[in-house]
């Protein structure tokens, strides 16, 4: 599969990658490499130009892309909570959308407040503004899991707390895979972020995938130089520190 923009920039190429239901997988690489780029081609938000992608062996490019999209959790950095909506009508977009019965809405919104640790009496009726970095985050985490999606695109959702926070963020979509056992596919620049939650690291340089593998192999038998280089000098010290047990794996969700 490959993405070439206007103009011949070729952004993604020769991916063949195969993503196993209820896996975490984790798109590592620099500013640039594409790695965003090939998670937005998950849900059609940039269009393949060959090659296809398949979940839960459907070709994406026979469904109406509004409806993928709404299947499809999606979370971003910048949060983007409607912050004329309360976080409860936030979480319930997606839910609405599909035509739940609001019985059914109300139950989700507070099952998923609850889930990710903002507690449903305290912050349903209260705006995004009302909330700290962290709190919204969560609360993009809930709303994005609103409408029982079996995949959640993750595009570096925690760039832009600090580290403290950071962390803590970390746990929490840690926890929420375990107990969810949702295919996670997440973004991210950061070496030490993707080995502590990935079962696999894809780590994408040039547009192209480098390797595909578990922290610990990537630590231990990097590729190429690509990879040896991005790991870092300290690969050692990291692989002693990567001993996370892999998450359980649960159906539906797989990602050609």
């Amino acid at each position: 599969m490959g993405v070439t923009y206007a103009g011949g920039a070729v952004a993604v190429r020769n991916v063949d990658l195969d993503l196993p239901a209820g896996e975490f997988a984790v798109f590592l690489g620099p500013s640039g490499s594409g790695k965003s780029t090939l998670l937005r081609t998950i849900n059609r938000l940039i269009e393949p130009t060959t090659g296809a992608i398949f979940i839960d062996g459907v070709d994406v490019r026979t469904l109406d892309p509004v409806a993928l999209r709404r299947g499809i959790g999606y979370v971003i950095q910048a949060v983007g909570l409607f912050p004329h909506l309360t976080i409860g009508a936030n979480v319930s977009v997606v839910p609405a959308l599909l035509g739940w019965d609001r019985a059914r809405i109300a139950q989700r919104v507070d099952d998923l407040l609850a889930l990710v640790r903002l507690e449903p009496a305290t912050y349903r009726d209260r705006y995004p503004r009302q909330l700290s970095g962290g709190e919204q985050q969560r609360a993009g985490v809930a709303r994005a899991l609103a409408g029982e999606p079996p995949v959640l695109l993750m595009d570096e959702p925690f760039g832009a707390v600090d580290a403290i926070v950071r962390a803590s963020l970390q746990d929490e979509i840690r926890r929420i895979h375990r107990d969810l056992g949702t295919t996670i596919v997440f973004v991210t620049h950061d070496v030490d972020e993707a080995l502590r939650l990935a079962d696999r690291v894809v780590v994408i340089a040039g547009g192209e995938i480098a390797q595909a593998d578990t922290p610990a192999r990537v630590l231990a038998a990097p590729a190429n130089d690509t990879v040896r280089s991005l790991v870092g000098i300290d690969a050692e010290s990291r692989l002693f520190a990567e001993s996370r047990p892999l998450l359980e794996r649960a159906p539906p969700g797989s990602v050609q």
